[in-house]
């Protein structure tokens, strides 16, 4: 969730610039990331996995995960009732302050209608910047505060700007966190055009993939109908993050992309 200057661009664009930022936040860390085929593969071989995540068998199927950042906010009600119309499940990455404890019952009815709930850190501090008594501070504030809200503390997490290291992934895993990254993004901050949003969501969006949105940005959540209809149409079956890698489960400290 990090600003940049306003401006039109192809999804192909988006699609390499942002798998550029994330081989650079990556490399050279000591971290190796895992895709949702991947974790499959592990699981099928090792006879063994997280199973009970659903029907969809997302190595036949074209499965994509929405996900959206740094909520709940004043536009996530309408949201989830569209992701309800829509019969969609998602994956929120949700920010602590003035987030989760400002909108506890939006909180509890994402967990409620069958939604994954995830963490987002406290204040979207930059991981990698801190050491690693802060790191823990950001992520195990946030997993207390969804605990409460909803009985189950969340097994996912996303570092801010997409940017973790060694340190951070030794914290997520004494905090059973595994960490999710992207593969499709809209950069919805940098606009409020929702047909752009869609636009490049639509023309970047491939199968296993995993689509970043933010809704808490004026033009996000009136897009994502036309996504959801167009990646119908096109064949995509919608999944939770956990349903993405089933058979396998999300390890903790692990890093997955696609």
């Amino acid at each position: 969730m990090f600003r940049s200057r306003p401006g039109a661009f192809r999804a192909p664009a988006v699609a390499l610039v942002a798998a550029a930022s994330l081989i650079l936040t990556l490399s050279g860390c000591g971290v190796d990331p895992v895709t949702p085929g991947d974790a499959r593969g592990k699981a099928a071989s090792d006879s063994k996995g997280g199973g009970g995540e659903g029907a969809v068998d997302c190595a036949r199927a074209k499965c994509i995960a929405l996900t959206f950042d740094a909520g709940p906010g004043k536009d996530t009600p309408h949201l989830l009732d569209i992701l309800k119309e829509k019969q969609v499940p998602a994956t929120f990455f949700l920010l602590g302050k003035k987030h989760v404890d400002r909108y506890p019952e939006v909180v509890k009815r994402i967990a409620d209608e069958g939604h994954e709930v995830a963490n987002h850190t406290w204040t979207h501090r930059i991981l990698t910047d801190l050491d690693a008594d802060e790191v823990r501070d950001e992520l195990s504030r946030t997993q207390e505060a969804i605990r409460k809200i909803t009985g189950r503390a969340p097994t996912l997490m996303r570092p801010p700007q997409g940017r973790t290291d060694g340190t951070v992934s030794d914290v997520s895993r004494d905090l059973g966190l595994a960490q999710i990254l992207w593969s499709v993004t809209a950069k919805d901050y940098s606009t409020t055009d929702s047909a752009l949003i869609r636009q490049r969501v639509v023309d970047a969006a491939q199968g296993d993939g995993i689509i970043l949105l933010h809704d808490i940005y004026d033009g996000t959540v009136p897009a994502v109908p036309g996504i959801i209809d167009e990646l119908k149409r096109r064949g995509f079956t919608f999944v939770t993050v956990p349903q993405l890698l089933a058979p396998g489960a999300a390890e903790p400290g692990t890093v997955y992309r696609p």
